[in-house]
């Protein structure tokens, strides 16, 4: 039997201001480092040992992913960063405050683009490439993603990287974003796609699955 624990990022400060904000790399707030850092105690307790932790490429995972391993006093651990741990990619929304496009959009259309399965988002006109991309070659950065688009390129990640050290024995920690972790639980519980919108995952709250040797799920909660 192994263990998965996975953990949205703290606040960040597009979270606060209410930004949409995807592939845009944001800093920890205050108290999302509070968060992080309460997530880690939480973790602590279980008294898990990990033999990875995996997260984004995004500061807000990387950050709140460091203060969980000094939490836990498991920073030795190897830790893979993967795009296809980054958030889902909000398009030509990006950088917009969300109260102010619902004003424009009304609420009805806002929700179709945050919380459908398969609804893209206005896409972007073009992408600069990032340089931290620069390795995985030209176009890795999406226009736009809807979470479909998301869940599929999550879960090569889930099946070459993290499935596997779990059919190991070994329990792994995973620390990325809402909608990308929505994406991971639509698979791990089987969501169907007109029920995924009610899925939530809330900032700096861990969630543990524990699985058998085949990785069904035994068990999951919300520490």
């Amino acid at each position: 039997m192994a263990t998965l624990v996975i953990l949205r990022h703290g606040e960040s400060v597009a979270n606060r201001d209410n930004i949409f904000t995807g592939w845009s790399d944001v800093p920890l707030t205050a108290k999302g480092r509070q968060q992080a850092a309460a997530a880690g105690q939480l973790v602590a307790a279980t008294g898990l040992q990990f033999g990875a932790l995996h997260t984004s490429m995004l500061q807000r995972a990387i950050v709140t992913s460091n203060i969980v391993l000094a939490a836990i006093d498991q920073l030795y651990i190897p830790e893979y960063k993967s795009w296809r741990l980054n958030e889902r990619h909000y398009g030509a929304l990006r950088g917009q405050n969300k109260a102010a496009v619902k004003a424009r959009v009304g609420e009805k259309q806002i929700k179709i683009w945050r919380r459908s399965f398969k609804t893209v988002p206005p896409l972007l006109d073009h992408v600069s490439q990032d340089r931290r991309y620069d390795q995985f070659g030209p176009h890795v950065e999406p226009r736009g993603e809807s979470l479909e688009m998301a869940y599929h390129r999550l879960l090569p990640y889930w099946n070459d990287q993290i499935a596997p050290r779990l059919l190991d024995g070994h329990n792994q920690l995973v620390v990325a974003h809402g909608s990308t972790l929505r994406a991971l639980i639509k698979y791990l519980d089987h969501v169907a796609d007109a029920d995924i919108s009610q899925v939530e995952v809330a900032n700096g709250e861990p969630i543990r699955y524990d699985f058998d040797d085949r990785l069904n799920v035994l068990r999951k909660q919300t520490l």
